[in-house]
């Protein structure tokens, strides 16, 4: 089952997306600029082979549901998202807040 869904940060609103998959769950949360995933982010994929995008995004790890994911620390991130101020340790929803760039 995949689920999508809205979910408010602050005064703005982000997309979340869980996907039921057999014996894991994936979690996302996007702001349309970044966003914050479960731990089947692949981070130096993201800062090696794929340094050229840009992406901004961050990981946190032992999550399995959307409400887990903005509450739980930030592990890892890449080089994009740290250019916005996310930082390891940071809650999801803080990480989140800071990938909204107009």
């Amino acid at each position: 089952m995949v689920t999508v869904r809205p979910v408010p940060v602050g005064d703005r609103w982000a997309v979340a997306v869980q996907v039921e998959l057999p014996k894991t769950h994936l979690v996302a949360v996007s702001t349309g600029t970044g966003y914050i995933m479960c731990g089947a982010l692949d981070v130096a994929l993201l800062n090696t082979r794929l340094k050229e995008r840009g992406i901004v995004a961050a990981r946190a790890l032992g999550v399995k549901t959307v409400e887990e994911l903005l509450e739980a620390p930030i592990t890892d991130l890449t080089d994009a998202a740290r250019t916005l101020g996310v930082r390891e340790g940071m809650p999801g929803k803080e990480a989140l807040a800071r990938m909204f760039v107009d």
